[in-house]
């Protein structure tokens, strides 16, 4: 039996501050919003983003632990994101008050890239497509 994996359904992350990452996904990166639950047995929400033909989930959960996430720590390294000109996302990421590096070469594709972070510092990139 072999696998048929067509891609990736959704990126799941838990924010420690929901209202500010919501408003980061949704009014800064322009993700559009599917559906919003408050799930009331875990005390938590859960918010379906739609970002081009991907997804994230959102989660809120009380206490959840702090997870070092550096582009360089083991497990995930960061979630890339495509788009058609880094140089203008770049612009519109600070416009918006997000601090992002400095754009940098794909040495074997010749694309440009740079990061940035979300609210609770998860590393995010910008590809160009």
């Amino acid at each position: 039996m072999t696998l048929s994996i067509s891609g990736f359904h959704h990126i799941a992350i838990i924010a420690s501050d929901y209202a500010r990452s919501k408003a980061f996904y949704v009014d800064i990166l322009g993700a559009r919003i599917i559906e919003e639950t408050y799930r009331e047995g875990r005390d938590s929400w859960k918010l379906d983003l739609k970002l081009g033909t991907s997804q994230i989930e959102l989660f809120s959960f009380p206490d959840a632990p702090a997870r070092p996430s550096y582009p360089e720590a083991q497990g995930l390294r960061h979630l890339a994101f495509t788009v058609p000109d880094v140089r203008s996302a770049k612009r519109a990421l600070e416009n918006a008050g997000v601090t992002v590096e400095e754009i940098r070469t794909d040495f074997l594709t010749g694309k440009l890239f740079t990061f940035f972070a979300d609210p609770d510092g998860l590393p995010l990139e910008l590809y160009e497509a």
